[in-house]
């Protein structure tokens, strides 16, 4: 199979294409594409220098400054480094900002005896790419938004709807208040690019299907929806799901309980993990002080205190009681109140097989005119 052209950004993602990132780390850390690897020409303190540098001197001497911090051994290395991911990524790309001056990555992997690609504009040209995808997609392709209270078990459903999109999953956050999950979020720009991904997957392989997607508000932990996505989804048509309030607590305990404990102990190991654990449970009902009020939010408090220290002792199950009483006084209030507010786009309501098959027969024809 040939290569991709190095501007046909379309399929590179779709490809899932290997791509060496030579920006400096903060650049990558505010955001790069899914299948990169910081392998940066400079450091973050190079960077600062050469810009200093151009911006005093011009273009002629923050080059040869350049070469001056990245020479000799420093050079080697980094040389090195590129050769080992070209040699474990023979289909793989390289790419810089926009494909100027930091195109001496290429030159030198070259002499080096590597020719190995570069994408044509850089990162700056295929995030332009993405981001003009996500406005296209969301706007051409018909939405439909999932809701009901929580415990539904939504989320569960959406993975059985191949003609879905996780913004939690892609966001590495459950979506409530509670939904914190170990190693953090990524940032907004990469949460955005992983998105656009998504949408521009959908579009090849699911043409003819409807982008369902979970109803979420503003913010994913700290990951904000585009404003274009959120407007579509504002006006999309719902479909909720309906189950038992003692299936929404089982559901609910298992998600946030027994599910986000083995996470952490995964992460940090089996004592360490407890203790972020129990931490992350009482930052989160902090947060919810202010709506639940004093009296009914110290009862609660009291309450996973308690369930806490069972659980330290191997009885996870009186998590279930806080769990209760936070959907009733918390949860389900709210849940009605936005319900309210969106009268007049549903299209199913029932249970969670009777959703996820309705889902499953839609095509974009049934929901466009």
């Amino acid at each position: 199979m040939s290569r991709p052209d190095t501007a046909d950004f379309k399929t590179l993602f779709l490809n899932d294409t290997p791509m060496m990132d030579t920006r400096a780390p903060l650049e990558f850390k505010k955001g790069a594409f899914p299948h990169t690897v910081s392998l940066p020409l400079m450091t973050d303190q190079e960077r600062a220098k050469v810009g200093t540098c151009y911006k005093k001197k011009g273009q002629d001497e923050a080059i040869k400054l350049g070469h001056q911090l990245v020479s000799g051994k420093t050079k080697d290395e980094r040389v090195e480094k590129w050769l080992a991911f070209a040699k474990e990524n023979p289909e793989g790309y390289l790419y810089c900002f926009r494909g100027g001056l930091r195109k001496i990555t290429q030159q030198w992997l070259k002499d080096a005896g590597c020719d190995y690609p570069r994408i044509t504009g850089g990162y700056k040209a295929m995030r332009r790419f993405l981001i003009d995808t996500l406005e296209r997609v969301v706007v051409e392709k018909p939405l439909v938004v999932v809701a009901g209270q929580t415990g539904c078990a939504k989320t569960e459903l959406l993975k059985q709807v191949p003609a879905s999109v996780d913004l939690e999953g892609l966001a590495h956050h459950r979506g409530s208040t509670f939904g914190k999950r170990p190693g953090g979020q990524p940032a907004q720009i990469g949460f955005e690019n992983v998105l656009a991904v998504d949408l521009l997957r959908h579009e090849a392989f699911k043409s003819n299907m409807p982008v369902v997607l979970e109803d979420e508000s503003l913010l994913i932990g700290r990951c904000a929806l585009p404003e274009i996505l959120r407007n579509q989804m504002a006006n999309a048509p719902l479909a909720i799901v309906e189950a038992s309030f003692e299936s929404r607590v089982e559901h609910s305990y298992s998600n946030y309980i027994l599910d986000k404990l083995s996470e952490w102990q995964a992460f940090l190991g089996e004592d360490e993990g407890f203790a972020a654990f129990a931490d992350d449970l009482r930052q989160s009902m902090s947060k919810v002080e202010r709506r639940l009020g004093g009296v009914r939010h110290r009862a609660i408090t009291e309450l996973l205190e308690k369930a806490i220290r069972q659980h330290e002792q191997g009885s996870p199950e009186l998590h279930r009681e806080w769990i209760g009483h936070l959907l009733e006084q918390y949860y389900d209030p709210m849940y009605q109140y936005q319900l309210s507010r969106k009268k007049g786009r549903l299209v199913i309501r029932g249970s969670f097989n009777e959703v996820r098959d309705y889902l499953n027969s839609l095509s974009d024809s049934d929901l466009k005119g």
